[in-house]
């Protein structure tokens, strides 16, 4: 009876506290918190993700208010370069007068939302495409990895450009810009989905014969539900690193294809785009216009291969 009344009530701000202790504790931010590459790239990651959604309230200057800009400020150095430069525009300015901190993060924010919603483009087409091929198996399983391995041979970036150019010549010339994202999106996106087809489709080969998934047969559960619910949840870690580590390739094919000129068009600049507008002016002397974007990009892509190398360390029980 003691012990009854002495207890603490159960309320929900006990139960928060219970839960974010036992999280805090758990093996995977205790690998965490013990790893210093992947603090140090998640912190660098998390400033970068920060400044690019925070944008049109932290930049110093908006890069698309046309009536701001002033081409008496174009070609303005750094501030750490020229004891003259001026502090409105720390990292200079471009060939327009544009503020190049303030070009940056804006355009890490277009590169990060194309690459997070091609990875989510691909990732839904590789999961559902791996999970029927490993569960249903036979000629289905045949025709879809086959479609696979025939995509694999041929490099993402150049099936990124095929399905871009395809595109553009089969749209109006008046869409291109309107549709640029989405058909960027979609070009990368679906030049990435093999990967993860094929990864879920070998462990649902795997979990198919556990007797879990026969059970869930016997009483009668649907293909489409047990797929669904009982072996994706299986199968979802090595999916989620395949995922953080394609995520920095999708960036990168994104300024790729904006360097080459047939990505985003510069009304909506990405780091792509800010590299290549900068590289016209590099051997001239104004090397910060290219050099902090491609910086820039460098951090990102980096801190996100860290981070997912980390969290395949930390998702493998064979290392634990």
């Amino acid at each position: 009876m003691s012990e009854l009344a002495t207890r603490a009530p159960e309320t929900p701000a006990r139960r928060l506290h219970d839960a974010v202790l036992r999280a805090w504790d758990s093996d995977f931010l205790y690998s965490f918190r013990h790893s210093p590459v992947a603090v140090i790239s998640a912190l660098v990651l998390l400033v970068v993700v920060v400044g690019a959604l925070f944008s049109p309230w932290l930049a110093p200057h908006d890069p698309f208010d046309l009536a701001s800009l002033n081409l008496l400020d174009s070609f303005k150095p750094p501030v750490f370069t020229n004891a003259e430069a001026e502090w409105a525009f720390p990292l200079g300015t471009d060939d327009q007068g544009r503020d190049v901190l303030s070009g940056i993060m804006y355009g890490t924010r277009v590169s990060l939302l194309v690459g997070v919603l091609a990875i989510g483009f691909s990732l839904t087409v590789g999961i559902t495409f791996g999970l029927v091929a490993g569960y249903v198996g036979g000629a289905v399983e045949s025709l879809l990895m086959r479609m696979a391995d025939i995509q694999l041979t041929f490099p993402a970036i150049l099936i990124a450009l095929l399905i871009d150019g395809v595109a553009r010549a089969a749209l109006p010339r008046e869409f291109h810009d309107k549709v640029a994202l989405w058909v960027l999106v979609f070009a990368i996106g679906i030049a990435r989905w093999p990967q993860f087809a094929r990864t879920v489709r070998g462990s649902t080969l795997v979990e198919r014969g556990k007797e879990y998934v026969m059970a869930a047969r016997v009483i009668g559960l649907s293909p489409w539900k047990i797929m669904a619910t009982h072996i994706l949840p299986n199968v979802v870690g090595p999916v989620l690193v395949i995922a953080t580590l394609n995520l920095g390739q999708a960036v990168l094919d994104e300024a790729t294809l904006s360097f080459l000129g047939v990505g985003l068009p510069p009304t909506e600049p990405s780091l792509g785009t800010l590299i290549r507008i900068g590289n016209d002016f590099l051997f001239s002397g104004e090397w910060w216009v290219t050099i902090f974007p491609g910086i820039t990009l460098a951090i990102l892509v980096l801190s996100i291969n860290l981070l997912g190398d980390w969290l395949r360390d930390a998702l493998n029980p064979r290392l634990r």
